[in-house]
């Protein structure tokens, strides 16, 4: 794949549409109800300082702690907004996320602490930050997960660390972009020096026995994964 088609299969996702068209409707209400430019500048650096540790957080001890298939009526999010990501983690359709997650996340996250800045102006100001960094994400999600292969040096590292967490390890490498709260928090590692593989790499530790007791995500699955997708033909099992 090149830059090219990636790009192209990127700007045709509806979430990457929605993005844009919700951050553009942002500057829109900013310019008409605007903030001053320091409350401004505090919103918008308070979303692009705090969002590697907020994605971090949620990716860490939300998606990957085990609860959610747990809870009937949050066992179908954390399905299609995780566990289909890591069962087949370069299939395009699932490789961004829920807008139903997504949006309400940044509306908490990025919104509501711009408003307490600088009211309207600022909840503009920080929600729009929120989109556009978010599509940033999503990009380098893209660039981790389809089968382009980066030029770049950091770039190339960063695809390798993320694609570990998916096919060798997945208790470790949470970040997207950067691996800085990873390295804080102890969960940076490379392949060598981390030997063994997982044994859930792929289904997040729902495996036959989980989905015993807590069905709902076998239900909705066909079944429970248990190895590389490669090995199972592609079919989502």
């Amino acid at each position: 794949m090149t830059l090219r088609e990636l790009a192209g299969a990127y700007f045709r996702h509806y979430a990457i549409i929605t993005y844009l068209v919700l951050a553009a409707a942002m500057v829109g209400l900013y310019l008409y109800r605007p903030a001053s430019l320091v409350q401004t500048a505090a919103a918008i650096a308070l979303v692009v300082l705090a969002y590697p540790l907020v994605w971090y957080s949620l990716h860490r001890w939300v998606l990957h702690s085990n609860w959610m298939f747990k809870v009937p009526f949050l066992a179908p999010a954390w399905k299609r907004i995780h566990y289909d990501h890591h069962r087949d983690p370069n299939h395009l359709e699932v490789l961004f996320g829920a807008l139903y997650t997504t949006l309400p996340t940044l509306l908490l996250v990025a919104a509501l602490p711009g408003w307490m800045i600088g009211g309207i102006g600022g909840a503009a100001a920080g929600f729009a930050a929120g989109l556009l960094v978010t599509c940033f994400y999503e990009f380098a999600h893209c660039i981790q997960h389809l089968s382009y292969k980066p030029r770049l040096r950091f770039l190339a590292v960063m695809k390798a660390r993320h694609l570990e967490h998916h096919f060798h390890d997945e208790r470790g490498n949470f970040g997207i972009t950067n691996f800085f709260w990873d390295h804080l928090f102890q969960t940076y590692y490379t392949r060598p020096q981390r030997p063994a593989k997982s044994a859930t790499v792929f289904n997040l530790g729902y495996d036959d026995g989980m989905s015993r007791r807590y069905p709902w995500v076998a239900r909705r699955s066909g079944g429970v994964a248990s190895s590389h997708p490669r090995y199972r033909g592609g079919v989502r099992d």
